[in-house]
Parts: C-alpha cells; structure tokens; sequence
C-alpha cells in the first residue's frame, strides 16, 4: 500500500488529532480548569493557549502540525493522481487551482463577502495553507528529495540572516520584538487591511518563507513513508529524525529565538521535529502493530479537517451545545463550562461522522 498512492490511514488519524484540538478538545480541556483548580489542572490550561510573543506551549504546535500533513500527504496524492493518468500539465493546475479555492475561502472566512474592503485582513490561517501547499508542492513536483532537503536548509539560513541582519528604517539589526522586527515592518508596508497584532501579523510576508519549509518537512517524512523500508525502520527514522530536530531548534533558539508568530526558523526546527514524533508513533500504532479501531474518531474528523474549520467560522456549535444541554449545565452549575464544552465539540463530531459514514468527502 504505502509503495503506491493509497493513503495511509496513520496520516488521516493524525490530522485529525491535530484538528480535533481546534474544533473542540483543548476547550474540554482548558475549562476543567474551572471544574477542579489543581496544577495539573492549571497546566493544562496554560499549554493550551499561546505563548504571547517568545516561547513554545503546546498550542503553538498546533498550526504548523497541519502544514506539515499538508506536506505529508503530497507525496502520496501525486503518485495517485500519476496513476491515474494525469499529465504534468494537469497536476500543475491541480496545485492552481486548490490553492487559489483555499486562498479565497480563507478570505471568505475572514469577513470577504461582509464587503468592508478597509478592514478585511488579507492573511490568515486557510490562506498560509494555501500558500505552503502551492509552493511546497511545485517543489515536489519538480525536485527530487536531495533538493527539497537543501532547500529547506537554505531558506531557513537565509531568513536567519536576514532577520537578524537587516535593521528596519530608524530600527537596529536583529531587533526581535513586535514593534521593532523586520517581518512587522514589512508586513505594514506590503499588507493592506487589517493586521493581526497591530504592528504585523501572525500570517505576515517574509514568515511564509520558513512556514513552506515546514510543509516541506511532511512532504520529506511522506517519502519516507513511501519507500521500500519496513515499517518499523520507517517509524524509527521518524523517531530519530524528530528527536535530533527538537534537540536542533531547542539549540537554534538560543541565539534564534523560538517564535511562533515570526515563524522563525528554530521554530521550524523544533514543532517539525514533534511533528515528526508523533507521525512517527502514530505510523507505528496505526500502521505497523495494526491497532486501528482507537483511531476511528480522529480518522472521522481528519477525513474532513478543512470542511469542519470552515464550517466553524457560521456554524456557532457553541449555541448547539446550550440548546441542547443548558438544562444539564444549569443544574451542574460547577461542571457547566466542560458540559458546554463537550457539547459542542460532539455537536462538530457527530457532524463529521455523518459525512464519513455517507462517503461524503469535500474536496478543495
């Protein structure tokens, strides 16, 4: 199976456990900190948000998760669609036209069709997607593994440099602070619209560059999983692979600091390595042992993952939840946060499983 295009059923498990996070799970989590105030409990909670600037929690681990499946799946999708008979022409426009339908969803999601054309912020989450997937994806289609793995040294070396080197207009040079950085400056001379953090944006221009670095990460540990090795070497080079890049941006981030929102290149190093740690495991529960059955929830919502975060920006699953449980979480008063909670996420679960089970998979 994992010599041709099938898919392999450890990389949808995955991205849903990724989405599973967003669409409901880490607010399960999050509010037991109002059921039971503990540390664990308190920890918990801290791990799921982000860090405000600097730093690395779990949550900041989340995104680029999902860009690195995105690269993860290339690999697979193309020798299935080069066996379908598609030429490379056809291919090419395939990568157009998905990026370009992920592009103006993301806007759409945004506020596009509210017409208010000032304050309609043009990055966000559905359009990195799109912008990591076409790029990342014109390189696998015409580069061999060897240069897609200079590649991804080279950018990130040269966003370094650039980054720490070049000194905005009346700033200094490796200025990394919000208001001071290069990647805000120019996102404010290059972004129209609306900015996510007032001096740039969390989605912002030149940090596009080490985001497509990550997708290439996936599309890497995709070959990988496509070669002729057993599948317990191919979980253990996973495995190693991701250890040596945590250990590798933990030590890029003393002199480059780990930050989300830039993007930077230790922080590409070090969540492409934990991505690479749980691909890794997930492969060898799922894969090889043949533990499958555990996956099927995560399998539901990774099948659909972008339908359901589109869905979330006009379907209030929230309101569901209430309609539905209010009665139960007024008279639980001290347990309503997590009742309203769970709700909502099995109101979007329930959703995605209808969809499964009918065979109905929306394709972007």
């Amino acid at each position: 199976m994992e010599s041709s295009g099938a898919r392999v059923l450890s990389i949808d498990a995955l991205r849903g456990f990724d989405m599973f996070w967003i669409i409901g799970g880490g607010a399960i989590l999050e509010s037991l900190v109002h059921v039971w105030k503990h540390p664990i409990t308190e920890t918990i909670a801290t791990q799921l948000t982000h860090v405000v600037w600097e730093g690395f929690r779990f949550e900041d681990l989340i995104f680029p998760l999902f860009v690195f499946m995105v690269g993860a799946v290339l690999p697979f999708s193309i020798v299935r669609r080069k066996e379908q008979g598609h030429s490379g022409a056809q291919l090419h426009m395939h990568v157009v036209r998905r990026a370009a339908t992920l592009f103006v969803l993301g806007l759409i999601y945004n506020g596009l069709l509210e017409f208010d054309w000032p304050d309609v912020r043009i990055p966000g989450v559905l359009q990195r997607i799109a912008l990591c997937y076409f790029f990342a994806a014109l390189i696998v289609l015409n580069t061999r593994w060897r240069t897609q793995a200079i590649l991804v040294v080279v950018v990130l070396l040269a966003y370094w440099a650039i980054t720490m080197l070049v000194p905005v207009p009346g700033g200094k040079a490796g200025d990394l602070t919000m208001e001071g950085c290069l990647s805000s400056y120019i996102d404010q001379q290059l972004i129209p619209g609306e900015l996510y953090y007032k001096y740039g944006d969390n989605e912002g221009v030149i940090s596009t560059f080490p985001a497509v670095c990550t997708a290439l990460l996936g599309a890497l540990a995709g070959q990988w999983l496509r070669s002729s090795r057993t599948g317990s070497a191919k979980a253990a080079g996973l495995a190693l692979a991701g250890v040596a890049f945590v250990a590798a941006g933990w030590l890029w981030g003393l002199v480059f600091p780990i930050i989300k929102i830039l993007w930077t290149s230790s922080y590409v190093l070090f969540a492409g390595g934990w991505s690479l740690l749980l691909l890794a495991l997930f492969y060898w529960v799922i894969d090889v042992k043949g533990y499958r059955k555990w996956a099927f929830p995560f399998v539901v919502i990774g099948t659909n993952a972008i339908t359901i975060y589109f869905l979330q920006s006009f379907v209030n699953f929230e309101e569901i939840s209430r309609f539905f449980l209010g009665g139960v979480a007024r008279h639980y008063e001290h347990a309503a946060p997590v009742i309203i909670a769970a709700g909502a996420f099995a109101a979007s679960w329930l959703l995605l499983w209808f969809l499964y089970r009918h065979k109905i998979f929306f394709k972007v």
